[in-house]
This record gives structure tokens, sequence and C-alpha cells, in this order.
């Protein structure tokens, strides 16, 4: 599964013009293999203390500037580092920028396969809200991968909202300020009595 949600990713990315991107994965084995084009950084969870690492090694609030990034990939974030990580990403993220993220889907029976794990992944409804919260407006809301096996590698289009993975796509956008209007030359328009 992890390949194929790379490769969807992969290609979500590349039909959307993103030089500065950032992937953030759940660990170094869900970092992607080869990067998107352009510049940007991949990050995973970092198992012995609490931060990120991969292309460099940090913590929250990440090193990057205010609107420096144009595309985000968060996959399957923690439940309890959910608020904090997307108040973050609203703030590095350039307005018109997207946001794809990957959640694991609670409705589907594929949880039977992660939900002994220790998995807790975040509702789809909660990750809505609080993208909403930073003003980031949810475009769509897309349900892919296996209902049971492994074997249900492509989309589905049986069942959509009973697939193993969510994907919810996002767009950071800001209110145009309104520009100055042109003063217009005052007069009298028609003839005076006198």
């Amino acid at each position: 599964m992890r390949e194929w949600e790379q490769r969807l990713l992969s290609e979500q990315m590349r039909g959307f013009p993103s030089p500065p991107w950032l992937w953030l994965a759940p660990n170094a084995f869900w970092k992607p293999d080869s990067p998107p084009q352009g510049r940007g950084l991949r990050l995973h969870r970092n198992p012995q203390a609490p931060g990120w690492t991969g292309d460099l090694r940090c913590s929250l609030p990440l090193p990057l500037p205010s609107e420096s990034i144009k595309a985000i990939v968060i996959e399957h974030p923690a439940a309890e580092e959910l608020e904090p990580l997307l108040s973050e990403c609203a703030r590095v993220l350039m307005p018109g920028g997207r946001v794809w993220v990957t959640l694991l889907n609670r409705c589907s029976p594929y949880r039977a396969h992660w939900q002994w794990q220790g998995a807790r992944p975040p509702s789809v409804t909660r990750c809505r809200t609080l993208l909403q919260r930073q003003g980031i407006r949810c475009r769509s809301l897309r349900h892919y991968g296996p209902l049971w096996t492994q074997s249900g590698n492509t989309p589905g289009t049986a069942l959509p909202a009973l697939r193993a993975l969510c994907v919810l796509e996002a767009e950071k956008r800001t209110e145009a300020y309104i520009g100055p209007i042109k003063a217009s030359r005052v007069s009298w328009r028609d003839p005076v009595a006198t």
C-alpha cells in the first residue's frame, strides 16, 4: 500500500506546479524513495526524540519562513500532534498552495489490519475542521486502496467510502484586498441655474 500511496501522491504533485515542497512521512520507511521534482524537504517523525528528521532535524515550529512552501504532503499524521502540525503547515504554506493529507479510513473493513497495532488515526472530520480553522479550504476527499486485502491496489469505484485510505486535498485561500479606486473629477454635469 505504501508504494501505491506514494505513486498517487507523486502524480498529484506532478499535476500541480510545486517548486518548493514539503513531504512529512510517519517514519523513515514511508519517506519517498524518489523525491518530487523541484526543491523541497523530505522529513519523517524521529523515533528517538520528539520532532522530525530526514533532510534536516527539527521540531515544531519548522525552521522555514512563512508562506515559503507551495505543496505539502502529510502522510498519516498522529492524532495527538495533528493540531500543531496543521497550524504550522498553514503558516509555511503559500496562498494558493496545496496540502494532501492521507489518513487511514476508520470506517473501512481494512482497519482489522492496523487497529491492533496501536494505530489511532485522526478522523477525517477532525482533520477537515482543523484545516478550515487555519484558513485552508478542503477541495476534495477521495477514498482509495483495498477494501479488505492487499490485493485491491487500484482506486476502487465500488463502495468508495469503505476503502482503506482517505486522501484529503486542501488549498490555502486568502482574501484579495480591494485596490484603490480612481477618484473621479468632481464637477457639475448639468447647467446651473443662475
